[in-house]
């Protein structure tokens, strides 16, 4: 399968290396926006087209990755579809319910295999979790998360500089909020948010307190902020019915911290991977990917539903 990346960045070179072990697949073509940067890490990838022009790439492939700004995947993504082409859109697939609900419809027009990078759906530890569930064995009274990061300047994963700027909500929050309705098969039916002063020169929130509830009483805190010097990153406490647990991106631990055995979960330990083994399988079976836009449109739709709560003045549809 001939796969076109969209995006030179930290996470278009964690797709680039999760796609380096999936058999049967060629990356055939980097398009990115700086063309030093693009050139660069095609040669470091053995990649032999790079540019500018996302047409182009799309012309080589079978299906486009894109880990694009997230302000460019409403166009990217319908460009992608409207050439026929499948297309995994990395998380958010958009920053306003607009757009997330453009790209679905388009989806479904199209026909393509249509697909958000909702990458905690695939982490071992989320898995684990997920499939006691669906045993019946767990059940889930409450998630607390933490989602903690030092953001005071416009800097990517790597160090380097940004060309669009994070967002709490639509980016981070997202990761959540998709996680609690997957996890408990429910879309929240309330939720709630604050936030605090958004940054002079970035011009966004830097913390922001969220809370969530199922029909069924389930209930989500999610704390997130870019002020944090500390450990980084997400911790998911699942609070169960019949046990607690923390998960750490691809690692998870009993409420006690003994750790959890999750080497048989899956064929790979990255999530990162098991994402991208997703989009391929569901390409190559002709069937609805898990984390499909139509799946993970509920939860853009409740992130529009928390904007209009903390910032009343952006009109959005819900």
């Amino acid at each position: 399968m001939k796969i076109c990346v969209a995006g030179q960045g930290a996470f278009g070179q964690k797709h680039l290396d999760a796609l380096k072990r999936i058999r049967g697949v060629e990356v055939v073509s980097l398009i990115g926006g700086n063309p030093a940067g693009t050139e660069e890490v095609a040669k470091k990838y053995g990649i032999q087209h790079w540019g500018n022009d996302l047409a182009k790439g799309i012309a080589r492939a079978d299906a486009v990755i894109l880990a694009t700004p997230t302000q460019m995947h409403r166009a990217q993504g319908e460009q992608v579809m409207r050439a026929g082409k499948h297309v995994l859109i990395e998380i958010p697939i958009a920053d306003n319910v607009e757009d997330s609900q453009a790209l679905t419809k388009i989806a479904r027009e199209t026909g393509v295999v249509a697909m958000a990078g909702h990458v905690r759906r695939f982490n071992p530890s989320h898995q684990w979790v997920h499939r006691r569930i669906r045993k019946g064995e767990l059940k889930i009274q409450q998630m607390d998360v933490q989602t903690y990061f030092f953001r005071r300047t416009n800097m990517n994963a790597a160090g380097k500089a940004r060309s669009w700027t994070d967002h709490l909500l639509w980016h981070h929050a997202c990761h959540t909020v998709d996680l609690f309705h997957y996890q408990t098969g429910e879309t929240s039916s309330e939720c709630y948010a604050v936030q605090g002063p958004r940054h002079p020169t970035l011009g966004i929130a830097m913390d922001m307190g969220i809370l969530l509830k199922t029909p069924s009483g389930a209930i989500c805190t999610l704390s997130l902020s870019f002020n944090n010097d500390g450990p980084i990153g997400s911790f998911f406490r699942y609070i169960c019915d019949n046990g607690t647990y923390q998960a750490y991106y691809d690692d998870l631990a009993d409420g006690k911290k003994n750790p959890v055995d999750l080497s048989k979960v899956d064929v790979s330990m990255d999530g990162i991977e098991l994402e991208d083994r997703e989009f391929i399988a569901a390409i190559q079976e002709k069937r609805e990917p898990n984390s499909a836009l139509a799946q993970v449109l509920p939860c853009m739709e409740v992130l529009g539903r928390l904007e209009r709560i903390i910032d009343p003045k952006r009109e959005c549809v819900v």
